[in-house]
């Protein structure tokens, strides 16, 4: 078991998380989540994995496109290294007892808690109006997602972890007003050097798929032309690198290239540093340009050999449903017993 999963001795470690298929993954994907996933499932805990496409139809979705990104995001968690005979990999609509848990969880969840949301609020913007009530009460299906497993810990980035504490919140709510010690308090897990990787063209900006510009990120389906065309792009200042972190403090493009390196060489910052320090980006870009080359481009020739085979990906999902459900329902069940539904 790794050192960063520990629990209480009532609830056995079990790691849950998801992404959303609602576009093409990015390398801020790979790094922030899918190899960190396979990380945790190579130590050894139960390891729950989770295609969210109830969260992606929180805003419309073109039904194809869904079915798409679906069978994509599936092929890249096993192009990443996910064993979906080790770890249970599904998509969240066929396991009906999230939605279900999710019902209860929104009554338990106050508003106040939903309005602190700062994701509803960068999402929906100034027309919340006219969000959907689903994406206002996104957390309480989040939390639903978590703890209908009673999963102990979840792999998250920092724009994540509010999201985790409102899960905390529900399952300490429901707990106290049932008299039961019944959900774990989950923990989020956040590590790593690049857990929030950022635009090739703009440091101070996430990485992400709905950025206009195709050369703002690298794409898990890019081949190695192209990945090694968008590095050898990508926005850098004129300085050399330094020795140290700290200098990389006001240079976030510096900041991020190198902090993709020692993700992608599970290396530390510091390290990356005591050996590239001094060097100039055009000495630097080559080296990161053919590391990523070579990590990379496996996993994009093997998700377009998966996704030439739909029915074996529809097949890999059925059959993780199956065991995901085997370990919610009777959760649920539970849930219903304590909150007094007649069975």
């Amino acid at each position: 078991m790794s050192e960063g999963v520990q629990t209480s001795p009532a609830f056995a470690p079990r790691v849950f998380s998801g992404i959303q298929p609602s576009g093409g993954l990015t390398l801020g994907n790979y790094l922030g989540a899918l190899k960190r996933f396979v990380e945790t499932q190579e130590n050894g805990v139960e390891t729950i994995y989770c295609m969210v496409d109830l969260h992606a139809i929180t805003v419309w979705q073109d039904p194809e496109r869904l079915r798409h990104a679906t069978r994509e995001l599936c092929a890249g968690f096993i192009a990443s290294g996910i064993d979906p005979e080790r770890s249970v990999l599904f998509n969240q609509s066929q396991v009906a007892e999230h939605a279900q848990l999710a019902w209860i969880f929104n009554c338990v969840a106050r508003m106040g808690w939903m309005k602190r949301m700062t994701q509803f609020k960068d999402k929906a913007g100034k027309n919340a109006e006219n969000a959907s009530l689903g994406l206002f009460g996104y957390p309480a299906l989040m939390a639903a997602d978590i703890l209908v497993y009673h999963a102990t810990h979840v792999p998250v980035g920092e724009d994540q972890k509010q999201h985790i504490e409102l899960t905390r919140d529900i399952a300490t709510k429901f707990n106290h007003d049932y008299g039961v010690d019944f959900f774990p308090i989950t923990e989020p897990v956040i590590e790593g050097a690049a857990t929030r990787v950022m635009s090739l063209r703009d440091g101070s900006k996430k990485m992400s798929k709905s950025d206009p510009s195709d050369a703002s990120r690298i794409n898990m389906t890019d081949d190695a032309d192209a990945i090694a065309q968008k590095f050898r792009k990508a926005k850098t200042d004129p300085e050399p690198l330094p020795s140290e972190a700290a200098g990389l403090a006001e240079r976030p493009e510096a900041r991020n290239l190198v902090n993709i390196y020692a993700a992608l060489s599970d290396q530390s910052v510091d390290a990356v540093l005591a050996e590239m320090g001094g060097k100039q980006f055009s000495e630097f870009k080559p080296i990161l340009t053919e590391m990523a080359v070579e990590k990379l481009t496996p996993i994009s020739t093997e998700m377009a050999r998966l996704m030439q085979e739909p029915d074996e990906i529809d097949a890999i999902l059925r059959r993780g449903a199956e065991r995901a459900r085997a370990i919610a329902s009777p959760i649920l069940e539970r849930t219903y017993e304590i909150v007094g539904m007649v069975r």
